[in-house]
């Protein structure tokens, strides 16, 4: 009687996965996989999904159920049939990841050619494929498997290793078949932010990676400090619930654009130049309790380090200068009393770290205002108080000297405020990250008249006045302003109050103009000059003329659209009818 209670429901499940495999109850789901650089989707990973509001809904309870049927293999067939027809009807955008049990290749009675022959009724190319191996199945190294997984390669797919570092023969399986492609297990991943142990297991598979001319794909991203942190990396490719969930119809490529390039947006909203992540490098780092002898071994290792930082929970706490290790060491018995002792008895409290979204400026003066001794030693990077890395003093200087000689090069030397490169740079970087932002065009009315009547040295002295008013007014760190040649400006909008800055400009230079003509001039209001035909003609005091553009960073694909939309705007601010400010209707060409 007991028996037949248990049995029973497995039963049941039986009869249910005879079903829905005979009457193809599947439905094929399938989440993005992103460019964490440029937000774009590089691909789709097939996923399936049994009838709805069923015990054999989510893929776990399916494939188990198959397995102890027996039909593993005629399960995954069906399911990668369906995938590949669906992709065929949807055509998205990248390449289409199929996930295949390793272990059911190689096995005795296994169809072959059967996705070739699918792919070539579905007219889908080889190369749009990618075959995923779980390091969780297992893989026959030296016999049919591989051989399976060779002849896929040399067909034009690509191969990919998926959830790297969840079992114990990933690396391996990583050396022998050279994929195209690894994907980094979701546990490395959940709480990256906040663990350096999981920062430098990520460090080390990117390392390989780059190496390798192998594709890191980090898994599992469900938060924005995962996101962060995961860029800072330099990891290339992400998935995830926060990038977008499995669906029916693939996620839209502008959502995932978006959510990608937030994070960099906020990190980078205090910055005009470079930010201490400039300087980052991977450094090791021992914990309280690790041996002194272990951070001499460290050191000896990394023979360019001045010290070795001390972590408690990820956060630097002291450091383990080199100099004061050795001349302990140095010492009668220096070396046979401490090196089996915890790096807490020796560590040293006085240490400069800085987040690694600290402008360098901001850097190189927080480490002048260190004590001497401090500024010979390498600088601990982190985030949010987790350890990053280091950096040292030499590449900082180096780097603001180059910032330096840039900004002088490409400033113009008039006002001194960037010119036309950096502006561009500035609009080309913000549409990138798919920013929010208004650019505002300053330009004077009645300035030729002006310098004919004046010169150009009373001219300059106009235009420098302007340049100084948009400075003031436009100080905010999420604004920049530029001066692009002759009398024109570009002040670069981040926030909503980009209107009641340009009434406050316009007004004060309204009121500050009459610092700039002569008595009679005033007076008239304005100067006679010779016309073109000949004849006297009457020009008006100066006056300042804004047009504004609100660009669409989805349809405004470089610096040379938003240029023109603001072209425009500012012709329309200098007729009376629509000036002197002016909100341009157009976000794109």
């Amino acid at each position: 009687m007991q028996s037949s209670l248990h049995t029973a429901p497995v039963a049941n499940e039986l009869s249910v996965l005879d079903t829905i495999i005979r009457d193809e109850n599947l439905t094929p789901y399938f989440q993005p996989i992103v460019d964490l650089q440029s937000g774009e989707v590089i691909g789709h990973e097939a996923l399936i999904r049994g009838p709805q509001d069923s015990a054999m809904q989510m893929p776990g309870p399916l494939f188990a159920a198959a397995l102890a049927e027996g039909r593993l293999a005629e399960l995954e067939l069906l399911c990668r049939r369906l995938a590949l027809q669906r992709f065929a009807e949807l055509r998205p955008a990248g390449k289409l990841f199929l996930n295949i049990n390793a272990s059911l290749l190689g096995m005795p009675g296994h169809p072959q050619g059967l996705t070739l022959e699918w792919l070539e009724q579905l007219k889908i190319p080889q190369a749009s494929i990618v075959i995923e191996l779980s390091e969780q199945h297992p893989f026959d190294h030296c016999g049919l498997t591989q051989t399976a997984v060779r002849h896929y390669q040399d067909m034009g797919f690509g191969i990919a290793i998926d959830d790297l570092g969840s079992g114990y023969s990933g690396l391996r399986l990583w050396s022998e078949l050279q994929p195209a492609y690894v994907k980094i297990d979701k546990h490395f991943v959940r709480g990256i932010d906040q663990n350096s142990v999981k920062r430098e297991f990520v460090k080390s598979i990117i390392n390989i990676g780059n190496s390798t001319r192998c594709r890191v794909v980090a898994e599992g991203i469900e938060t924005r400090g995962e996101l962060h942190t995961l860029q800072l990396l330099g990891v290339g490719f992400g998935q995830g619930f926060l990038l977008g969930k499995p669906q029916s119809l693939p996620v839209a490529a502008a959502a995932c654009r978006h959510i990608a390039m937030t994070p960099r947006r906020a990190s980078r909203d205090n910055e005009r130049a470079e930010t201490a992540a400039v300087l980052l490098r991977s450094a090791p780092a021992v914990t309280l309790d690790d041996k002194i002898d272990a951070a001499s071994v460290l050191l000896r290792q990394h023979p360019d380090l001045t010290l070795i930082p001390v972590l408690d929970d990820g956060q630097p706490v002291g450091v383990l200068r080199r100099q004061e290790l050795w001349e302990l060491y140095s010492s009668q018995y220096g070396r046979a009393l401490y090196e089996q002792r915890s790096v807490s008895h020796i560590m040293q409290r006085d240490f400069l770290a800085v987040e690694v979204g600290m402008p360098l400026e901001q850097v190189s003066q927080v480490l002048t205002e260190q004590e001497s001794s401090l500024m010979q030693q390498d600088i601990l990077i982190v985030q949010d108080g987790s350890y990053l890395g280091m950096g040292n003093v030499r590449d900082l200087l180096r780097t603001i000297t180059e910032l330096k000689i840039r900004t002088a090069r490409y400033a113009n030397p008039l006002t001194l405020l960037p010119g036309n490169v950096p502006v561009n740079e500035e609009l080309d970087r913000l549409l990138e990250g798919a920013c929010d932002f208004h650019v505002a065009y300053f330009d004077l009315n009645q300035f030729k008249a002006y310098n004919d009547r004046y010169g150009y040295a009373r001219g300059d002295r106009v235009i420098r006045h302007l340049g100084d008013l948009l400075a003031r007014h436009a100080s905010a760190p999420d604004t920049f302003v530029g001066h692009i040649g002759g009398d024109d400006f570009v002040v670069i909008f981040r926030h909503g109050l980009w209107r009641a800055a340009c009434e406050r400009i316009l007004e004060e230079f309204g009121q500050s103009v009459s610092e700039f003509y002569d008595p009679q001039h005033l007076k008239d209001g304005g100067i006679w000059a010779q016309g073109r035909e000949g004849g006297r003609q009457f020009h008006e005091l100066l006056g300042l003329a804004v047009g504004v553009v609100h660009p669409d960073p989805y349809r405004c694909p470089g610096f040379g659209e938003v240029a023109e939309l603001a072209a425009e705007a500012k012709k329309a601010a200098k007729t009376t009818r629509l000036g002197p400010l002016y909100l341009s209707p157009r976000r794109a060409l």
